[in-house]
C-alpha cells in the first residue's frame, strides 16, 4: 500500500513537498499516531525526517516556509510537527536537530523514547523503513529511554510547580507519568489513549480527558487539574530517580 495514500493529507503533503528538496531521504511516522482511532488536531503525529547532508541555514530557511505554507493550508490548526535528523547525526543520542513545533523551528534532541516509537510502531511515508534505519530496540532500552524522560524533563517540570497551570502540560504530565512507569515495570510503549486508563487521577478528570481525546469540548478545572497532575509528577520523578536502569 502507498504509505502517502493512507497518510492523513497534511502528512502526504508534506511528504510530496519534502521529497521534492532531494535532501531528504526518509519520513517517518512515529508510534501510534495513524490509526484508526487517529482524530484530526487532537491525535499526535510524531514526524521525523532523516537529511542527507548539513542542516545549513538557507536548508532550515526552506523547511520554515514549507511548514508555514502547510500551516496555513491542509495542516492549518493541527500543529503538524517534524524533527529533521542529519544522517551522520542519527546514532548520537545527545545531538539537537531542527524541529517543527507549533509554529518555529526549535532544538531538539531525537529522545530514546521517540526512537523506539518509530521502530517498534512507525512506517515509512517514504523512503526506507524505520527498521532498516534504526537498530533494533529491546525492553531494557525502553526501560533506560522512559528513566532518561522521566529524571531529565519531567524532574525539572515537577519542580516548577507554576507550570503545571498550562493545561497541556498538565495533561500530557498524566500520561507521560502513567506511560513511563509502565515502561520501567513492562519494557513497553502505552498509547497516550490507553494512558489515559492508567493515569493517577480520579475518575471524573479521566473521564474527561478521554473526551478531550476523542475529540470533544470538554474543559478541566484549571487549578485541580495542575495539582493533580504536579503531585503525579512529584511522586512518580522522584520514584525515577530512585530506580537503577539495568546495565548496558
Amino acid at each position: 500500500m502507498d504509505s502517502m495514500r493512507m497518510s492523513p493529507p497534511s502528512v502526504a503533503e508534506l511528504g510530496r513537498s519534502l521529497q521534492s528538496l532531494g535532501w531528504v531521504s526518509e519520513l517517518f511516522v512515529g508510534g501510534w499516531g495513524v490509526t484508526s482511532k487517529y482524530v484530526p488536531g487532537v491525535s499526535d503525529l510524531d514526524l521525523i525526517a532523516l537529511v542527507v547532508g548539513p542542516l545549513d541555514a538557507a536548508r532550515q530557511t526552506t523547511l520554515s516556509a514549507t511548514h508555514t505554507e502547510l500551516d496555513q493550508g491542509v495542516a492549518a490548526g493541527l500543529n503538524l510537527g517534524c524533527a529533521y535528523v542529519q544522517d551522520a547525526l542519527l546514532h548520537k543520542a545527545d545531538a539537537a536537530h531542527p524541529t517543527w513545533t507549533h509554529g518555529a523551528l526549535v532544538q531538539r534532541t531525537f529522545s530514546g523514547v521517540s526512537r523506539a516509537e518509530v521502530v517498534r510502531h512507525g512506517y515509512a511515508v517514504f523512503g526506507r523503513s524505520p527498521q532498516q534505519v534504526l537498530p533494533a530496540v529491546s525492553d531494557d532500552d525502553v526501560r533506560r529511554a522512559a528513566h532518561a524522560e522521566l529524571t531529565g524533563y519531567w524532574l525539572r517540570a515537577a519542580r516548577r510547580p507554576w507550570w503545571w497551570l498550562d493545561p497541556v502540560i498538565a495533561e500530557l504530565g498524566l500520561t507521560a507519568m502513567a506511560r513511563g512507569r509502565h515502561a520501567l515495570v513492562t519494557g513497553q510503549l502505552l498509547t497516550k489513549t490507553r494512558a489515559i486508563d492508567l493515569a493517577h487521577a480520579p475518575p471524573w478528570l479521566l473521564d474527561q480527558l478521554r473526551a478531550r481525546r476523542r475529540g470533544e469540548h470538554a474543559p478541566v478545572p484549571r487549578l485541580r487539574t495542575a495539582y493533580i497532575a504536579w503531585r503525579d509528577a512529584r511522586r512518580t520523578t522522584a520514584d525515577a530517580k530512585r530506580w537503577t536502569p539495568p546495565s548496558l
